[in-house]
């Protein structure tokens, strides 16, 4: 990255604490999807209910990211995203001790406060810990921590033995970001653009003005639009992508490898996708994975046995979980630094609806009895959607920032 000598140890130890970070969000986000299998068996829940189970952590991750981006650009990112990982840690280990469904509903739902309080910062100091040229980069080291996240929760869950053992996941999730907090507040620097912006003295802009004031408007449209038909796929896959294999006949041992594939392929797609961002046209990388998001859908709708269905999995991996590495590397050069937190944290928390919708509607499908392959085949009109929307965000100005 194009920073200075002098400034690249606070670059890498940025870039290095909100990877950790993002590993251990990773791991909660998939965590209830692994577990899920055995905690149905555990409270008889229906199909229905295991989707209101996977939805409930993304309930409370609407309005935490719109708190905890305002919030960065009040009082710092570096402060809000370390009260945002005590707090998913010590509900992810409450989620180890529920007894019920309605607890467990409420649970996870105080969950998604801190993960999703904890999202817009990461976002906003791994963008401005590099120089302009470099934010998509170094956004993309963040976020591959999400879907390396995804296979410990994975790995974790091929592990456990038997049908009644879920509980270890969640403390796994939430013991680590509590050891990780100390560290945050040690190592951590805060954001040298948010402190210079701080000692100027200018006046915060408010909300409205943030998302719409300055010819925003059709921006920030764009983006949530982008956004919440990404993450309507995004979270579909992430959530239902084991109980899917299930039906597809996959052991749940086979079910687990083709997760694993998934989140592999993420990883990858996050560093590929996103660094091509800072070295090739925006707009031929962003058709690119869109194209590459539809083709992969429909080869995992289609594919038949476990090595053509993990192939297809590690394409959607690379390209759905690379696609939103870029949207929130995008998200962060439209808005400039006294608004990022704020312009970032609504468009995450508009995204954060479609987290909702997606494990939904796949439960009414396959409530309905549609099978596993036109499940996933219903995603594709969504990510066409999604394609136009960010296609016209990319012919947007950006902030000079």
């Amino acid at each position: 990255m194009d920073t200075s000598v002098a400034e690249r140890p606070a670059v890498a130890t940025t870039l290095g604490l909100c990877f950790a970070i993002a590993l251990l969000e990773g791991l909660d986000l998939q965590s209830v999807g692994v577990a899920a299998p055995r905690m149905a068996h555990e409270f008889g829940l229906t199909v229905s209910q295991m989707g209101l189970a996977f939805s409930a952590g993304t309930f409370g991750l609407l309005p935490g990211a719109m708190l905890g981006g305002w919030l960065a650009d009040r009082i710092g990112r570096k402060h809000v995203l370390i009260a945002s990982v005590c707090l998913f840690g010590l509900l992810s280990i409450a989620t180890a001790h529920v007894s019920s469904f309605a607890m467990l509903v409420v649970v996870r739902a105080l969950t998604g406060l801190g993960l999703g309080g904890a999202m817009p910062n990461l976002i906003a100091l791994s963008s401005e810990a590099a120089d302009a040229r470099s934010r998509s980069s170094a956004v993309a080291v963040m976020y591959c921590g999400i879907p390396f996240g995804g296979v410990i929760a994975s790995l974790i869950g091929v592990l456990l033995a038997g049908d009644t053992e879920w509980r270890h996941i969640f403390y796994v999730g939430g013991i680590g970001p509590l050891l990780l907090a100390p560290l945050l507040l040690a190592l951590l620097p805060e954001s040298r653009a948010f402190l210079d912006v701080s000692a100027s003295g200018a006046a915060r802009p408010s909300v409205a003005h943030t998302l719409f004031g300055g010819a925003r408007t059709g921006t920030t449209l764009a983006l949530w639009l982008s956004y919440f038909c990404t993450l309507i796929v995004l979270y579909f896959l992430l959530n239902w992508l084991p109980s899917l294999m299930a039906a597809k006949g996959l052991a749940r041992s086979q079910a687990g490898i083709v997760q694993i594939f998934f989140n592999i392929g993420s990883g990858l797609g996050v560093l590929g996708i996103g660094m091509s961002m800072d070295r090739m046209r925006p707009s031929r990388v962003v058709g690119g994975m869109y194209a590459g998001i539809v083709l992969s859908l429909a080869a995992l709708a289609i594919a038949p046995g476990l090595v053509w269905l993990s192939a297809a999995a590690f394409a959607a991996g690379m390209f759905v979980v690379g696609g939103q590495s870029v949207l929130y590397a995008l998200a962060a050069m439209y808005y400039p630094t006294a608004m990022r937190g704020t312009g970032v944290g609504s468009a995450v928390a508009v995204g954060r609806l479609g987290s909702v919708v997606g494990p939904l509607a796949a439960a009414e499908l396959l409530a309905m009895g549609r099978s596993a392959s036109v499940v996933i085949g219903a995603s594709i009109p969504v990510t066409l959607v999604a394609a136009v929307a960010a296609l016209v965000l990319i012919r947007r100005p950006q902030a000079h920032d």
